[in-house]
């Protein structure tokens, strides 16, 4: 099946990066379609809110763009234009609540992301907009895009297209990086893709096993400047959850991993207790009743630094400053996202790659990276805003000058 010409917006990706795009293309006033590759749409973001929809965090601009990495500071002026504040407008603005958490992220008062993106669907179809499953891009075919579908072999000539085909990560929901390839063969420079928001991975000694599925509270990593005190659990592959999640960017550049065990106390405080040691006593009761120290602090002290210090001064550093050995991050296909992906020199300031006129990129495909709590989806939304806009607006351009 051959269709010559489709007077039509195209978007290919059916997360919450194309769904934007595509809203941003029918209120324009276009025909716009999305084809997306899995069964149903949507699958990662209904993953990512089944115990919870993150869609932003209620914080300062400058804040939440401190949490966002891009080399070239590209993406700044992305978000700053759809950034919390306008999230949560856009979420009210389809009936759904949110709500604020204690750590500032932002919630659908329903939690379920399955909630709001029913709403979703519901005002993109009042728009007109058609969605296709099952629908299988291969790359370009004299210049039409090419596509396996259940039906057969179909080749499509939109007037527009918004590539928003996620990263890496979770393969078996739909993004697993095969567009590469396609791109690069058209000039598109694209910085390889790898894991974030990932295990931090520890081969553990025999000594942490009793302890396998702990969560750690009251902790913060840091690594180089970044800091977290979000949380972490031990499991059988080393370090996961939100806290050792946002380390990913940082290790991943190399810099050394530290756990502070005690971030509420300061370390002269931990000195002057640590000095009140009664003759006789344990390290470890020491440590437990002195400090308020869990087993489980004690046995991560062990783990990277024994023989402990008995020196008070270095003991209380170490605890503040316990380094991890660790064996980098997990693998992409279980990772939460994936950092790379195309490179802001191969597209302008509306996300149009300059190889290929009248093509834009959006969401997760693009070379970024962000801890969880918000910082994902909210730009996600925020690139697939902008590329819809952009891409009604070169069609708005091109139609004009082909009247004249």
């Amino acid at each position: 099946m051959i269709n010559d010409k489709f007077e039509i917006g195209l978007v290919i990706g059916a997360g919450p990066a194309g769904l934007m795009a595509a809203e941003q293309l029918a209120l324009a006033g276009l025909k716009v379609i999305i084809v997306d590759r899995k069964p149903s749409a949507a699958r990662k973001f209904l993953m990512a809110g089944k115990s919870g929809l993150n869609l932003t965090k209620n914080e300062s601009i400058e804040n939440f763009l401190n949490n966002i990495f891009d080399t070239t500071g590209w993406l700044n002026p992305i978000v700053n234009q759809f950034g919390p504040e306008r999230v949560i407008e856009w979420a009210e603005g389809l009936g759904e609540d949110v709500f604020i958490g204690s750590s500032g992220r932002v919630f659908p008062r329903k939690m379920k992301a399955s909630h709001i993106l029913r709403s979703w669907f519901g005002r993109l179809d009042n728009l007109g907009v058609e969605l296709k499953t099952r629908w299988n891009w291969t790359g370009w075919e004299n210049n039409r895009l090419s596509f396996e579908t259940p039906g057969g072999f179909v080749l499509i000539d939109p007037l527009v297209t918004v590539l928003a085909l996620g990263g890496g990560s979770w393969p078996r929901l739909g993004s697993n990086g095969s567009w590469v390839e396609l791109l690069k063969e058209k000039s598109v420079a694209i910085e390889p893709l790898t894991a974030s928001n990932v295990c931090i991975s520890i081969n553990w000694s025999e000594k942490i096993t009793p302890y396998i599925g702990t969560p750690l509270k009251n902790i913060a990593f840091r690594c180089g400047d970044y800091k977290s005190r979000g949380e972490a659990i031990i499991t059988s592959q080393g370090f996961e959850g939100g806290g050792a999640y946002s380390m990913s960017s940082a290790i991943r550049s190399g810099q050394v991993l530290k756990l502070d065990l005690l971030p509420d106390l300061s370390e002269s405080l931990i000195f002057e207790r640590l000095k009140r040691r009664i003759p006789k006593m344990s390290l470890a009761n020491h440590l437990r009743k002195s400090l308020r120290l869990d087993p489980v602090k004690i046995s991560l002290l062990n783990e990277f630094a024994r023989p402990l210090p008995t020196e008070v001064g270095k003991l209380a550093f170490l605890i503040k400053n316990l380094i991890i050995k660790h064996d980098g991050l997990g693998h992409l296909d279980k990772a939460i996202s994936s950092a790379g992906g195309v490179k802001s020199e191969s597209f302008d300031s509306g996300l149009m790659l300059k190889s290929m006129p009248g093509v834009f990129v959006a969401g997760e495909m693009l070379n970024w990276d962000a801890p969880t709590g918000g910082y994902l989806i909210n730009t996600c939304l925020a690139t697939g805003r902008l590329a819809g806009k952009r891409a009604a607006k070169w069609v708005e351009f091109h139609s004009a000058r082909a009247t004249l």
